[in-house]
C-alpha cells in the first residue's frame, strides 16, 4: 500500500532525484525564476519553502551549516538566501513562491511551467550575487 507515499519519484533513481532537486533549487535561488516541466516544478516547491524558512529563523551558524549541506556547498546561493531572500521574506509566513502553467514542450508534449519567488528581483535573472554591491555582474550566454 502506498499510504503516505507523498513524492513524485520523476522517473529517477532517489540519488539523482535529489541532486536535479538541490541544483533546481540552486537555479531558482541565484536567478529567482526558472522553466521547469510541471511535475518537477510542484516537486521543488516544498524544497525551497523549507530553505526559505531556515533562512528565516535559522540564520546563525547551524543554519549556514544546514544549508551548505543541503545546496551542494554553494556558497553564493547560501549566502543570498541568507542576506537577501531571508531579509524580503521575514515578514511573511509561508507561500514564498507560485508556480505558473506555461505551454507544452514540442518535442514530447511535456506540460512546461515558470517557477518563481513572490516579490522577484527582475533584473536578478542572470546575475551573480556577492556581498559587495559593486561586485554583483551580469553573466551573459555566448
Amino acid at each position: 500500500m502506498k499510504h503516505g507515499m507523498k513524492k513524485r519519484k520523476l522517473s529517477r533513481h532517489t540519488e539523482h532525484r535529489l541532486s536535479m532537486l538541490k541544483n533546481l533549487s540552486i537555479s531558482l535561488i541565484n536567478h529567482e525564476q526558472i522553466i521547469t516541466t510541471l511535475p518537477k516544478a510542484k516537486e521543488l516547491r516544498p524544497y525551497m519553502e523549507k530553505f526559505i524558512t531556515i533562512a528565516k529563523n535559522k540564520n546563525t551558524l547551524h543554519g549556514r551549516r544546514l544549508l551548505l549541506s543541503r545546496l551542494h556547498n554553494n556558497r553564493l546561493a547560501v549566502d543570498k538566501l541568507l542576506n537577501v531572500l531571508a531579509v524580503r521574506y521575514q515578514n511573511r509566513k509561508g507561500g514564498y513562491s507560485r508556480i505558473i502553467k506555461f505551454n507544452i514542450r514540442k518535442g514530447d508534449c511535456a506540460s512546461m511551467a515558470v517557477i518563481e519567488l513572490i516579490d522577484r528581483d527582475v533584473t536578478a535573472k542572470g546575475k551573480v550575487y556577492s556581498k559587495n554591491k559593486e561586485e554583483n555582474k551580469v553573466v551573459t550566454k555566448s
